[in-house]
């Protein structure tokens, strides 16, 4: 491969600023490193416009967000279906960089804090997490990010790590780690110490964790060397709580770990998925539910698919040239 594969072309850069503001701020971050005051300025649109007010709109005054289609998780209760609604859409809000200290942030996180419950766990406390590992790396992620580092919740999960390094929903019973549910920890884990939750031990099981997905070249079993599952080089957006190469290779770089030669085989995989004009398409729609549509077109061209890999490349170009 040639410094040309990694490199953003120009009309690509283009055609991602000709977007949502929650798009637009995350390219004039990471690709094209405009000052601190215009990425700023930028950024704070995204509670006032497109896909960000869109969502933030749909709340509803208890704290959480509904609405699912008929038939979605009929096997749950409404209020639990609520709930992981909630949960996806606070992600979703995460994921287009909806500023923490804005006032449209504080007044959602605000009433999710006061007001969400997990009634089958005697009303916890929504933020305070429940009992499944993927569900809790998430909302640790979430409370770090818009209220406060959670300490209690950090521990539990250190807690629950597994003997490889990751962890899965279904430990006990299963003593290999998933990668579906070691990515929503690790993601919760960096955004609990970048909001000041930092200690030895979350950072040493963080590295574990990141170790287990790079001994794996981030897709491939450790015992037989096959691809784990062909459903991880195609990528999509949101990702909910699926694992995929792409959402791996953006966590190391939002993570600042250094590419090796143990990343190279998926960075091919990104190269190899995209189109001839430049551009990476959705290659995945998840049954999961936001009441937020986006890019749902599957082959479709996607600015989210293709903002996430131009920065993974330039994350690894800059390391390798």
């Amino acid at each position: 491969m040639r410094l040309h594969d990694y490199a953003p072309r120009p009309a690509h850069i283009k055609w991602l600023i000709d977007s949502d503001p929650a798009i637009r701020w995350q390219v004039m971050r990471d690709l094209t490193g405009e000052a601190p005051d215009a990425i700023a300025a930028e950024r704070s649109r995204v509670a006032t416009e497109g896909w960000g007010a869109q969502l933030l709109a749909r709340q509803s005054a208890a704290g959480n967000w509904s609405g699912s289609p008929r038939g979605w998780r009929d096997d749950l209760p409404k209020a639990d279906r609520d709930l992981l609604i909630t949960l996806y859409s606070l992600a979703v809000l995460m994921d287009l960089g909806l500023d923490p200290a804005s006032k449209e942030a504080r007044r959602m996180i605000d009433r999710v804090d006061k007001r969400l419950v997990f009634k089958r766990l005697n009303d916890r406390p929504y933020l305070h997490g429940e009992t499944e590992p993927c569900i809790n790396g998430r909302i640790l992620g979430i409370g770090s990010y818009f209220k406060e580092p959670n300490d209690a919740l950090a521990k539990q999960l250190l807690g629950e790590q597994l003997e490889d390094g990751g962890w899965n929903c279904e430990a006990p019973k299963s003593t290999r780690s998933s990668f579906h549910t070691t990515i929503c920890v690790l993601e919760g884990l960096l955004e609990y110490e970048r909001a000041g939750g930092k200690s030895a031990g979350v950072t040493k099981a963080r590295k574990r964790a990141e170790n287990y997905l790079l001994e794996r070249g981030m897709f491939r079993s450790l015992r037989t060397g096959k691809v784990i599952d062909k459903r991880w080089l195609r990528f999509s957006f949101p990702t909910f709580w699926r694992y995929d190469v792409l959402r791996g290779l953006d966590y190391l770089r939002n993570a600042g770990i250094k590419p090796d030669s143990r990343v190279r085989e998926a960075i091919e995989t990104v190269i190899e998925r995209r189109h001839q004009n430049g551009r990476w398409p959705i290659n995945r729609v998840h049954p999961e539910y936001i009441p937020l549509e986006m890019e749902t077109s599957v082959g479709s061209a996607s600015r989210w698919n293709t903002l996430r890999a131009v920065r993974v490349l330039h994350w690894y170009a800059d390391s390798m040239f």
